[in-house]
């Protein structure tokens, strides 16, 4: 299996090479892109024998980082390295100050092998759903345990994977623990046939995360006029979002809006959809003056870690990526942890069981289709005592379901004893 796995991985990489050759030589972008995850960990101090976290995105990034501090207050743990996937991640995680960050390389020997060596990890913790198949057997080969922390499977995920049995299990072997955040995700792998021994659920360690506003409040909304958020917003969402803003401010003309696309590379395209809707609006990188005394603003947020200083002084919060099941929907979570009522589509199998959760306890409202958002956003902004009920139950049920974090520290030292 592993030999038919890295044939055809090498094989599209020879026959890729011509556009990637090329692309480099075009894009400036994307030349930066190839040679940092070719450089992999080189830039890194010697750590052997350090606590690997490998998270791919933004929001597992933010996961992890919620793990690095608790580990981090523990005396005596090893070297923490952080790996990331995407630009956003390595861009998120150096502007949290994480230390020991770096891209990973593509999943080849070729150029994982030099992390391995420098790096010697005591163990892998892999956030959420990252399966790379030579990066598994690496740690198989070097008999690197592996944790994966926070785990989801999607209903959409574990059907892929049962056309591919037999290759996901061979991918599993090596993962000596399953850590789950639900019941559901935990049933699909094991349904996959991953050992009941091997499987866990401990819960979401995204409902530990801090909820306190740490920057200056002179330098973003405060309450005293209304705001309405519109966080991680993806393609198709926008155009209601508008449709919506333009009704809501004809009659609430003091509301001030926020949109932030999950990607900061479609703030271009963001803007000209602004401007075919007449609205007038600023980036937050142009603004120079504080929002405190702001009214009436429409702000397109276009830089990365801004997003829960926006929610922490928001009425109420419109979580995108649900209206479409391409998507899945987005992290919920935040804006519910600073005590808003959270409105999301119906699309939500990335976070199924935080919808469900926020659904039933009142502080979230689940849409079925775009059609629903402005009668929805009208209501929560005029009716301040449902706005308050909906935002005290979203933030109590945050507060119910924590405790995820102090579980995956015990079962990570479990896994290093036991090798």
């Amino acid at each position: 299996m592993e030999i038919l796995y890295h044939t055809i991985v090498g094989a599209a990489i020879l026959a890729a090479s011509p556009f990637i050759l090329m692309r480099m030589a075009l894009s400036a972008a994307f030349r930066s892109d190839i040679l940092e995850r070719h450089r992999g960990g080189k830039s890194l101090p010697p750590l052997s024998g350090c606590l690997w976290i490998h998270a791919s995105s933004a929001g597992e990034v933010r996961a992890a980082k919620i793990l690095i501090d608790v580990l981090k207050k523990n005396s005596g743990h090893p070297p923490i390295v952080l790996s990331t996937f995407t630009r956003t991640g390595h861009d998120l995680a150096k502007k949290e100050n994480i230390e020991n960050v770096f891209r990973l390389p593509f999943d080849f020997p070729l150029w994982l092998n030099p992390v391995f060596d420098k790096l010697n990890p005591s163990q892998l913790i892999l956030i959420e759903a990252e399966l790379w198949p030579s990066l598994l057997r690496q740690c198989k080969r070097r008999n690197v345990p592996v944790l994966l922390v926070n785990g989801r499977m999607s209903e959409r995920s574990a059907g892929r994977y049962r056309k591919i049995l037999p290759f996901f299990r061979w991918i599993a072997e090596a993962v000596s623990v399953f850590s789950m955040r639900t019941q559901a995700d935990a049933d699909r792998v094991l349904a996959l046939g991953i050992s009941s021994q091997k499987v866990q659920v401990t819960g979401n360690i995204k409902f530990d995360a801090q909820t306190g506003d740490t920057l200056p409040a002179e330098k973003y909304p405060s309450k005293k006029y209304p705001w309405m958020i519109f966080g991680s917003t993806r393609p198709g969402d926008e155009g209601p979002i508008m449709e919506s803003v333009v009704r809501l401010k004809k009659e609430m003309p003091d509301l001030n809006v926020a949109l932030a696309p999950r990607h900061v590379s479609r703030c271009q395209e963001i803007e000209s959809l602004i401007q075919e809707y007449g609205v007038e609006f600023k980036r937050h990188s142009q603004l120079s003056q504080n929002l405190e005394e702001t009214r009436g603003a429409v702000i397109l947020i276009d830089t990365m870690g801004e997003l829960n200083h926006y929610y922490a002084r928001a009425a109420v919060a419109f979580v995108g990526g649900g209206f479409n099941p391409r998507f899945g929907g987005q992290n919920i979570l935040e804006p519910a942890g600073l005590g808003l009522p959270v409105i999301y589509g119906k699309h939500m199998q990335n976070f199924e069981e935080e919808a469900r959760l926020l659904k039933e306890s009142g502080g979230g409202i689940q849409i079925q289709s775009p059609t629903e958002l402005y009668p929805t956003l009208h209501r929560l902004l005029t009716q301040p005592e449902e706005r308050k009920r909906r935002g005290q139950s979203a933030g109590k049920t945050i507060r119910a379901n924590q405790g995820a974090v102090q579980k995956n520290i015990e079962l990570i030292r479990k896994t290093q004893t036991a090798f």
